[in-house]
């Protein structure tokens, strides 16, 4: 399969971002259709990647931007639903049935689309059932399509390992004690260099057509070890309070009260019950990750950017940006 110019749908978001700088590392030409230009402006620093201006929500905008293309992949997902353009079905659903017509209607035959481990349509959550008809979707499709699950994905930029750093960072008196909803939830977080390289891995690999990929790290973590290890990163332990599994549930239904909700959401700490019922699986598998790829363990390259919180580190920007 010759490909030379790649449709990246979520090419501005956080793994989206790692995965058009490794096609551009690779020589392949990248369109990055974006509502929201400004949001995809490092892209624009790639010799190789276009940002265009585009409603991928719009048939026929998304249908103009794939053309001439020989590969899409499709990356957008939300982690909170509800209603209007964020919403699960607009966007876990709705987008890859236009994605798959799209494809169709320019005569493109390579997709890959980025579900979720667990993504299951009669899963315990909207976020795991929307994800799972998608994955319905994409397989009726009659594409050479490849579909990516992967567990929790960490990075730098990420919105998982640093909301629990924000939440320690917060100053002592304001919060003493972390209350943490589902504390043994079971997860095995994912390098998101690593899921890039699988995606990118995968585009021209004959091997991986109809095929789905889980995608884990090397090691299983409950969400309070998760959390004790940022604490220990950042400096700032804290002692962890592992709530039941009914405050868990009345802990997110507060979070989504108005104006709490927009409070949360505000600092990118807003968890929901949906959120809550998604951590009633184990976010984890027991497979090898493919492409001969080794995934990168959370010790070893997570410190990088969360000791940069650390007062110690906070003082040393402070006195040199004096």
């Amino acid at each position: 399969m010759d490909i030379t110019t790649v449709c990246v749908i979520g090419g501005g978001g956080f793994v989206g971002r790692h995965v058009c700088q490794q096609l551009a590392a690779r020589g392949y030409r990248v369109r990055v259709p974006a509502h929201d230009r400004e949001r995809a402006k490092e892209l624009t620093l790639l010799p190789t990647v276009d940002v265009v201006g585009a409603d991928v929500h719009d048939a026929d905008a998304l249908s103009r931007v794939i053309q001439g293309t020989e590969a899409v992949i499709n990356l957008v997902g939300v982690l909170h639903g509800g209603r209007g353009r964020n919403g699960f079905q607009e966007a876990h659903v709705e987008l890859p049935r236009k994605v798959v017509a799209a494809c169709r209607q320019n005569g493109v035959r390579r997709l890959i689309h980025m579900s979720a481990l667990n993504a299951d349509t009669n899963g315990p959550s909207a976020y795991l059932r929307s994800k799972g008809e998608a994955e319905a979707i994409v397989r009726a499709s009659g594409l050479d399509a490849t579909l990516f699950r992967p567990s929790v994905i960490f990075g730098r930029d990420d919105a998982f390992l640093n909301l629990f750093a924000k939440l320690l960072g917060l100053p002592g008196v304001l919060m003493p004690i972390l209350p943490l909803a589902s504390p043994d939830a079971r997860f095995q977080p994912v390098f998101v260099e690593d899921v890039a390289a699988a995606v990118v891995s995968s585009l021209e690999d004959l091997g991986s057509f109809g095929k789905s990929y889980d995608l884990c790290g090397p090691k299983v973590y409950t969400l309070r070890e998760l959390v004790e290890f940022v604490g220990a990163a950042t400096g700032c332990p804290r002692p962890v309070l592992g709530l039941n599994d009914t405050l868990s549930y009345w802990q997110a239904f507060t979070m989504e009260l108005f104006p709490i909700k927009q409070i949360m959401r505000a600092l990118g700490m807003l968890m929901t019950r949906d959120n809550y019922r998604s951590m009633k699986v184990d976010s984890v598998c027991n497979c090898d990750f493919p492409f001969g790829i080794k995934p990168a363990a959370l010790e070893a390259v997570a410190p990088a950017w969360l000791s940069a919180r650390t007062p110690r580190a906070r003082y040393q920007r402070f006195r040199a940006e004096r």
